[in-house]
């Protein structure tokens, strides 16, 4: 399997004349799998082409719309994430060096979903560079540093 290109942007321009070339609408929605019941779709041997049949079996389940969504990294998130590492006190200097590492990126589309609605169920197609599920451990590791309090007060001290 050839590896994504460290930007989706043609990917998703290609997605979009796909699903309007085949008569579906597109809706504008991002579909947390964790809110809702949702199926996977798994990669086969062309998985670089593997969204083109995800549009296609949604035409062929009578989907009347595929939900779309794509993310790019800007400046003021990567600047918000340096400025959380920075600040935090067991912050780590790795995590700090990747996160301006990002910077490369800046602008660049590094995730795209596509899903439709069958059943009940959410069927779901996601695509993600490298550099976007780093993004998304460095955020996860940000969030954890904000939620400490440093100045050791909390509901303790009440005793």
């Amino acid at each position: 399997m050839p590896p994504l290109p460290d930007n989706l942007a043609v990917l998703k321009d290609d997605m979009i004349a796909f699903i309007e070339g085949h008569g579906i609408r597109r809706f504008p929605g991002y579909v947390d799998h964790e809110e809702v019941q949702t199926v996977m779709w798994k990669p086969g041997e062309d998985a670089a082409e593997g969204w083109k049949d995800f549009v296609e079996l949604a035409k062929t389940a009578g989907t009347p719309f595929i939900t779309m969504d794509s993310w790019q990294l800007e400046k003021e998130e990567l600047d918000g994430i340096i400025q959380r590492l920075s600040d935090a006190e067991f912050g780590s200097d790795e995590d700090l060096e990747d996160a301006r590492w990002l910077r490369t990126y800046l602008g660049k589309t590094g995730f795209v979903q596509l899903g439709f609605a069958f059943q009940g169920v959410m069927m779901l197609y996601e695509a993600a560079t490298p550099w976007y599920d780093h993004y998304q451990r460095l955020v996860e590791v940000s969030e954890d540093f904000g939620g400490i309090a440093i100045d050791g007060s909390g509901a303790d001290d009440e005793i």
